[in-house]
């Protein structure tokens, strides 16, 4: 049983000690997958000086066949990308299926009124206000056109009564791009408010008037004239509106999700709100 447990301890340091000496190292990988564990000595031009760990012997490799290097100190060196074969390069462009890296998409937003739905129209309006922000802080990302994507899902038979079928990952890839951003707009009448005003216009004549006092002439001129009022209200219909604004990636991932409730009260008091949530979303670049 000692001998068991002797044999256990040991192996735990064996393995340990290992995992250590083994941390220290840099790691050489090859474009073959064959990965060289042990300390760079040197990176020239064309080439590399290695040596294994536990070795003194210092081996010259060519960067034609290392992928990368993982240094002991963490930083990852990038030496020969791997070059993707004719065939899948023929088939991706053959299919247009370029790389949808750094592309945001917006989704037409849903907008409800009291919660009764506003229209298309309005959904689209709103789709093209959010991308107008955007496309003025993307960065370098790439915005693609509303129109675009509106036709897409179209094509795709993907509408705001069962975008829910699918998965934002699946929306992503047919749109061609990583990020999509959707949202919904709700807006609930509450109170009425009145303010009035009140005018009054006088128009005004002379009158002339010529006296004799015993030898004294007098002569003046006098003023009348009438008066008249009008009253006027404006009526005014006050609104809750809420702002929900989520992004997915092309993984299905939820990078951002808020929710925000406007300050003002009038029915457009939902741009200031877009504005405030794209502003806090990273993919906005100020």
């Amino acid at each position: 049983m000692k001998s068991i447990f002797t044999l256990f301890i040991v192996f735990t340091i064996h393995c340990f000690s290992f995992a250590q000496s083994n941390m220290k190292n840099d790691v050489v990988v090859k474009l073959s997958g064959e990965e060289m564990v042990g300390k760079i000595q040197e990176i020239g031009d064309s080439d590399i000086k290695f040596i294994y760990a536990g070795e003194t012997l210092v081996y010259t490799i060519k960067k034609s066949e290392i992928a990368k290097i993982n240094f002991a100190s963490g930083r990852v060196e990038i030496i020969t990308a791997p070059k993707q074969s004719s065939a899948k390069a023929d088939s991706i462009a053959k299919s247009g299926l370029e790389s949808h890296h750094n592309i945001i998409a917006v989704l037409p937003f849903s907008y409800l009124i009291d919660k009764k739905d506003a229209g298309q129209e309005m959904t689209y309006k709103v789709q093209n206000e959010v991308f107008n922000i955007m496309n003025a802080h993307s960065g370098y990302m790439t915005m693609q056109p509303t129109s675009t994507t509106n036709a897409l899902l179209l094509k795709s038979g993907i509408t705001g009564a069962n975008v829910r079928s699918f998965t934002m990952g699946e929306i992503c890839n047919l749109l061609g791009v990583e990020y999509v951003i959707q949202g919904t707009i709700t807006q609930d009448l509450t109170s009425v408010s009145n303010a009035g005003s009140s005018s009054t216009t006088v128009n005004a004549g002379s009158v002339s008037t010529n006296r004799n006092i015993g030898t004294v002439h007098t002569s003046g001129t006098g003023y009348s004239g009438t008066a008249s009022s009008s009253n006027s209200s404006v009526t005014t219909q006050n609104y809750t509106t809420n702002v929900t604004m989520t992004i997915y990636t092309d993984k299905g991932e939820t990078i951002f999700s808020q929710d925000h409730q406007s300050f003002w009260g009038t029915d457009n008091a939902y741009k200031t709100t877009l504005n405030y949530l794209l502003k806090r979303a990273p993919i906005y670049q100020k």
